[in-house]
């Protein structure tokens, strides 16, 4: 290897290392996580020791209904040893308390003082038109607040007995914790009185001499199962995916196709549970501290699509001056909804909670916020069909790229009506003179007034708008459990046929849609080819151009039939602009114009782009002889 070589690679090594040395955490970040390992080392042996008593003691009292005095005492030792100051919170009955809002109802359990079931009243699940769709119910979600007593006991909130303090509303509900000294308890108080946003605040009182004085965070243990809510379990699992937004506003996400895993030592605003329609978020009123994420996927036939866990922390003040607050968003992942959140609110305490909702990369959300989801609000708001909604948001986008398309096609009916000339060019110029032919064809384009580069600028300006559509209308929410003939919910595949195997490439069922929108491409493909001009020896290519529509039946099966239905009218909308271009567009006609400005041109100085692309062919066959004289020296 030459010098140049070597330099290159102790280049890249001194980047590698450098960069690992610049990624390596801090011996404060080091300690931080060391403490987190240890903490939640110490709450697991501590809970599975607290356990281990309480089933001990449930079966000692069970086998004496009437336990003497010494054993009471023994049993009281017992339950102060392992539980401390919250031993007779120990044990107890669960009771149950509902909460509910025109949105949202919850059952909040004394086992625990959380929430253990979480129904949407306005949405029902897939195949469910009577039952409102639930989040979570019972051991689907565990939420967990680590307790250090003053006698070192480590215990978790899920393994303690709640009492409820009756209160005058029905959106409010206060779960007390109680201790051995009356005074002394720890409130668990819910708000719902904000649509899909419950609020908790934990209010310690007079816990100065109950808990631990050192300790000035929390620990949280978060961990929900997400259940198969929608017909297609492939798509719901692709937009499943836990997400977290750091407190500078970036989002990070862990992987929604593999098991992952992520620890983040910087301070986290919100921890968002997210499926393909509805999310579950804990948002912190301050900040989540040393969080650790992990994303997992659950079996086929479980009945869950993923199940999350986050370990984290958050400010804890023992003496009650600062209660610890935080909100729980329960609902549906609407961008406008999210956005609410956000109206009023400076900068840089806005949630961004609609960045759950999934619009592209930049350039594609711009177009989805900018342009798409004003338009369907506008249609929507008329009280319209969602498939004239969608047949009116296609039609608006093809007037608005109509000019590029026109500019697209009539150059093309140039090329075509120039095709004896360019095969007279082939004919003159054989295959090994292909420098001379490009010259010749370039020429002729320029002298007749065709820029080959025009039949680009649609696919530039349309592209953009196909995928801001891609993205848009598998996620929004508006669709489900939306009809549209034989298409039950719009928000997932409309299979006609179903069987009980899965085929290669297109699974289990055929969607309705799909296959009408794949026979509609490959009609359009027949049209554009019978008015191209097309080169009889590139067969290959021509077979090419049918085979894509096929692929995009195997792709789009399991898709959202609103997706395939909106394909599907743009391809009508396109052949019948197709249709009537070449009823007024004359190639005898364009010919004639072309010969004219063939004419007008003749020997004015070429500019513009035409100039430019001559200019680099002269200077390619430039180089090109050279080096074929440099190679005959040699």
């Amino acid at each position: 290897m030459d010098k140049n070589t070597w330099i290159g690679f102790l280049l890249i090594a001194a980047i590698i290392v450098g960069f690992s040395l610049f990624n390596r955490p801090s011996k404060e970040e080091l300690a931080e996580r060391q403490r987190i390992q240890d903490s939640i080392s110490a709450v697991r042996l501590a809970e599975a020791e607290a356990q281990r008593l309480t089933d001990s003691l449930q079966l000692l009292m069970a086998a004496n209904p009437e336990p003497t005095a010494v054993s009471v005492e023994e049993t009281q030792a017992r339950m102060q040893a392992a539980y401390g100051t919250f031993a007779n919170a120990a044990l107890g009955d669960e009771q149950l308390v509902t909460l509910a809002n025109e949105h949202v109802r919850l059952t909040i359990s004394s086992h625990g003082g959380t929430i253990r079931r979480a129904e949407l009243l306005d949405y029902h699940a897939a195949g469910d038109s009577i039952n409102p769709l639930c989040l979570f119910r019972g051991e689907e979600s565990q939420l967990a607040f680590t307790l250090i007593t003053a006698n070192n006991r480590i215990l978790q909130t899920d393994n303690l007995y709640f009492t409820p303090v009756e209160t005058p509303v029905s959106t409010r509900a206060i779960m007390r914790l109680q201790t051995n000294n009356e005074d002394a308890y720890i409130d668990f108080v819910y708000d719902l009185s904000d649509s899909y946003m419950v609020h908790l605040s934990i209010q310690p009182h007079n816990m100065q001499t109950e808990l631990a004085q050192n300790v000035n965070t929390m620990e949280i243990h978060w961990q929900q199962l997400i259940p198969q809510q929608e017909q297609g379990r492939k798509f719901e699992e692709r937009y499943a995916q836990l997400q977290y937004m750091l407190a500078g506003g970036d989002i990070e996400k862990l992987s929604e196709s593999k098991d992952d895993s992520e620890k983040e030592s910087a301070r986290v605003r919100w921890i968002g549970y997210k499926d393909q329609f509805f999310s579950t978020v804990m948002i912190a009123d301050d900040a989540f501290n040393g969080s650790q994420f992990t994303s997992t996927l659950q079996p086929k036939h479980s009945g869950y699509i993923k199940q999350y866990t986050t370990q984290t922390s958050v400010p804890f003040d023992v003496t009650g001056k600062t209660p610890v607050g935080m909100r729980f968003y329960l609902g549906p992942n609407h961008y406008h909804t999210l956005k609410a959140y956000d109206e009023g609110v400076e900068k840089e305490n806005r949630l961004y909670l609609n960045k759950l909702v999934p619009l592209g990369w930049k350039i594609v959300s711009w177009i989805n916020v900018g342009l798409v989801i004003p338009m369907f609000d506008l249609f929507t708001g008329w009280g319209l069909h969602i498939g004239i909604v969608i047949l009116l948001m296609t039609l608006v986008i093809k007037l608005i790229i109509l000019p590029f398309v026109f500019v697209s096609y009539k150059s093309s009916a140039k090329m075509r009506a120039l095709k004896p000339q360019i095969d007279a060019i082939n004919e003159k110029y054989p295959a090994e003179k292909m420098q001379e032919r490009q010259q010749a064809t370039m020429q002729l384009y320029s002298q007749a007034g065709v820029n080959p580069m025009s039949g680009c600028l649609p696919m530039l300006f349309q592209f953009p708008v196909l995928m801001a559509m891609f993205w848009f209308l598998p996620t929004a929410i508006e669709l489900r459990g939306k009809s549209l003939l034989w298409a039950p919910d719009l928000s997932t595949y409309d299979a006609v046929f179903h069987w009980s195997f899965n085929l290669p490439l297109i699974g289990d069922h055929l969607s309705l849609f799909c296959l009408l929108m794949t026979i509609c491409n490959i009609a359009y493909t027949y049209i554009t080819m019978q008015s191209q001009a097309t080169d009889p020896n590139m067969k290959f290519m021509k077979y090419m151009m049918y085979a894509m529509p096929l692929m995009f039946l195997f792709i789009f099966n399991d898709y959202a039939a609103g997706l395939s239905y909106y394909y599907l009218v743009s391809l009508f909308i396109t052949i019948f602009q197709t249709m009537i271009f070449r009823w007024t567009l004359n190639d005898k006609k364009m010919l004639e114009e072309m010969e004219r400005n063939k004419k007008k041109k003749a020997g004015k100085a070429k500019s513009g782009f035409m100039a430019r692309l001559e200019q680099m062919q002269r200077e390619q066959q430039k180089l090109a002889r050279e080096q074929a004289k440099a190679n005959m020296r040699r």
